[in-house]
């Protein structure tokens, strides 16, 4: 207890009174209860606990800055980008890459930081197929089923739409489930040849997971899958971390059914953005607050961020950063009307 009043106290000592917009009176101003500060995240099987614990983390981020916060999961990609947008100077969004840049583009949202899980600030997208399918090389994806998550999805789609088009190779008929839990249920259950989904690095003991290993560096024969005390998944004494997790409680043999094929290039970790007309001062105090939080492992292991998204931490990151993403529109040929249609 004392050491999170401490904790506390160190951040409200920084913060800055609450912003006034020219001719508002304090019951207006910018994170008071009568103008809250909008938080947004995009709709996945992660931020279903968001909603769930939505109360809990609006009182988290309440107690760390002094403002007050409404959280929200709209129902696509786009409606958080469309609400950070037409509220430039009152949102922050915990968004992806690609959301980003699209945000990035559309209004002018700001990038602060990235998110960070057990050290790395980028992850993957994998390609997952059943262990029982005739397929074993990228080029064998040509002519089958693919299912992936949403069309704005970095890792579910952008980035596998761009590795496939640069290999030449052609899916044929494509099922959008919606997220990428269902992805992994549908090619689980058949529905699908193969899946496109984030990959974050399984948690190996005494040989940490570099770079290059491959995505599943266990031995089913060897050592069986389970779901352990803690209701993490594991195999043997390897925890795993991608999106196949996310169904561990309803499709505890997933691994057993279900593989990854490969791993697409690095791509930068989800974000914290901000609305572009977002008052520096009230943004200053909520990135040093959130970093703040994460040092304090205690607390920041019982927080959404950390029990919903995995998330070891936040760090600084540039806009540039996410010139990679922009690229795969440029290749795709995307507009924001093919996104916003």
């Amino acid at each position: 207890m004392k050491k999170a009043f401490s904790l506390l106290m160190v951040v409200m000592m920084a913060l800055p009174v609450l912003t006034l917009v020219p001719g508002a009176t304090a019951q207006d101003a910018i994170g008071s209860e009568g103008n809250p500060i909008e938080v947004y995240f995009v709709p996945s099987s992660e931020a279903q606990l968001i909603v769930e614990s939505g109360d809990a983390l609006e009182q988290a981020l309440s107690e760390l800055t002094g403002y007050t916060f409404e959280v929200s999961v709209p129902t696509a990609y786009a409606a958080v980008i469309e609400a950070m947008c037409a509220a430039p100077d009152r949102t922050m969004g915990f968004i992806p890459a690609a959301g980003y840049v699209i945000a990035n583009n559309r209004c002018g949202v700001d990038v602060a930081m990235a998110a960070e899980r057990r050290g790395w600030a980028v992850y993957w997208a994998a390609y997952l197929v059943r262990r029982d399918s005739d397929i074993y090389t990228f080029g064998d994806l040509a002519g089958k089923t693919w299912a992936y998550g949403d069309p704005l999805s970095t890792s579910g789609y952008l980035f596998p739409a761009v590795e496939l088009g640069q290999a030449g190779i052609v899916p044929g008929a494509e099922v959008q489930t919606g997220g990428h839990n269902q992805t992994v249920l549908a090619v689980y259950n058949g529905e699908a040849d193969f899946g496109t989904v984030y990959f974050s690095p399984p948690v190996v003991p005494g040989a940490p997971w570099a770079s290059g290993d491959l995505p599943e560096p266990y031995d089913l024969s060897i050592d069986e899958s389970y779901i352990g005390a803690d209701g993490e998944l594991y195999v043997g004494d390897i925890m795993i971390q991608d999106a196949r997790r996310a169904v561990r409680e309803t499709a505890p043999d997933v691994v057993d059914k279900v593989r990854i094929l490969r791993l697409s290039a690095p791509i930068p970790n989800d974000t914290l953005s901000f609305g572009p007309e977002f008052p520096e001062d009230i943004r200053a105090a909520i990135v040093d607050a959130l970093v703040a939080y994460a040092q304090d492992t205690e607390s920041w292991s019982a927080s959404p961020l950390a029990t919903a998204y995995s998330w070891t931490g936040l760090e600084p990151i540039e806009d540039s950063t996410f010139d990679i993403v922009r690229g795969l529109f440029t290749v795709l040929g995307l507009t924001e009307e093919d996104i916003f249609g």
